[in-house]
């Protein structure tokens, strides 16, 4: 099977992940895929195959020179966007806008990028679901660079540790990771983007929950009386700062992104993401929000708004200086292939920051997607064929 096919094959499977949820995983179709995936290992030839009661994967490929190198991709998809029915087809991209259907379009205005991808065959959607290259992209090369191994048994390979997790899309990615089953003390997860891109900086992230209480009564005898939740928390939003959001930021920029908001009169709830790269802007963000809850509550009365926030990882970078080999040898393994590396940072987190804080360094390595959680999504087959290849040579460095 190759590398395309394998991940036309798993795309097919809806495994968005869902963070209301408080099963593990969030959702039972993640571990639909995963008892695919295991059995697929199994007939392979990997060993110590397990899809443990967690829904993570677990496998080892016994290496014929020193040394273990482990490798970790999710399973599940975004939950920004439809993940079922994927229509998933292949198109010779000759430049200009991508038709996905009747009305739908991936325009150059848009997203200038794509004409990079002039002449290569691109994976697309119809435009009415994401298509799961964020990261079956990744666990497909992983797969089939692990195939290659088995299949040439003579060429120099260090002993494989994979594993591919659910719910990494909701943060809970790294949360049951068992270490016991992983046969490697070093790893990377394969979940990046465009081709070449090396990521060891990250997000230190958290998310909040604003609570918002209101008081409900007639409107007609509602003065002094009623206190509107709805009006509270656009009270709240409109005290945000205006610039720091995703579309007004780039590169080492942090934000605030509010991703969800339910309210009526009686009760209202924000949800939102705190990103920043810096650990003391970091801590900034977080202080900001429990500031205005405390002055909102001095005008309103207490209790009427109140916050919670979570951290869900840091920034690995402190973590993955002692192990810049890592960061080199990626680097070697694109060279060879043809692929100029780059490091950059990463606008978001992976399983690796989580596991790089709990004693498994692991920065993150390109799958060759983009648009990831968009209808729009793409990867072009080049990419997945690429990518494959660089992972068989970094095996052996």
């Amino acid at each position: 099977m190759t590398v395309t096919e394998r991940f036309l094959k798993y795309v097919s499977f809806p495994t968005s992940s869902d963070e209301y949820s408080g099963s593990v995983p969030s959702t039972a179709k993640q571990r639909v895929l995963g008892e695919y995936i295991a059995e697929e290992l199994k007939e392979m030839g990997m060993a110590d195959v397990c899809l443990d009661e967690n829904g993570y994967v677990y496998a080892r490929l016994q290496g014929n020179i020193d040394g273990a190198i482990g490798f970790v991709a999710h399973m599940d998809t975004s939950p920004d966007a439809p993940d079922s029915p994927v229509n998933a087809k292949i198109i010779e991209y000759a430049g200009g806008d991508i038709e996905l259907s009747d009305g739908i379009f991936t325009t150059v205005k848009e997203y200038p990028f794509i004409e990079s991808y002039k002449g290569q065959r691109l994976i697309v959607t119809d435009g009415k679901t994401l298509l799961g290259a964020d990261d079956k992209a990744g666990v497909a090369e992983i797969v089939s660079m692990c195939e290659y191994f088995i299949n040439n048994p003579e060429v120099p390979h260090k002993t494989i540790a994979v594993c591919f997790t659910p719910d990494e899309e909701i943060g809970r990615g790294a949360d049951l990771f068992d270490y016991s089953r992983f046969a490697a003390k070093e790893a990377y997860t394969v979940d990046g983007g465009a081709l070449g891109e090396i990521e060891y900086e990250n997000f230190n992230a958290a998310s909040a929950r604003v609570t918002v209480k209101g008081v409900i009564i007639h409107p007609g005898s509602a003065k002094n009386k009623m206190k509107n939740a709805v009006l509270y928390v656009n009270e709240f939003i409109s005290m945000m700062p205006k610039n720091e959001i995703p579309a007004a930021t780039e590169g080492y920029e942090g934000f605030y992104h509010i991703h969800d908001i339910k309210a009526d009169e009686t009760s209202g709830e924000i949800r939102m993401i705190i990103r920043d790269h810096d650990k003391e802007k970091f801590e900034s963000k977080k202080s900001f929000l429990e500031n205005l809850v405390s002055y909102l509550n001095s005008v309103h009365g207490d209790g009427t708004f109140s916050v919670e926030i979570k951290d869900s990882y840091y920034n690995m970078k402190e973590k993955i200086l002692p192990f810049m080999y890592l960061i080199e040898n990626a680097e070697k393994a694109f060279a060879s292939e043809g692929v100029t590396p780059r490091a950059v940072p990463i606008r978001g987190g992976t399983d690796g920051a989580r596991l790089s804080y709990e004693g498994l360094p692991c920065p993150n390595l390109s799958t060759g997607g983009e648009n990831f959680h968009s209808v729009r999504e793409f990867v072009s087959v080049e990419s997945l064929e690429k990518m494959t290849r660089v992972l068989i040579t970094l095996v052996a460095l």
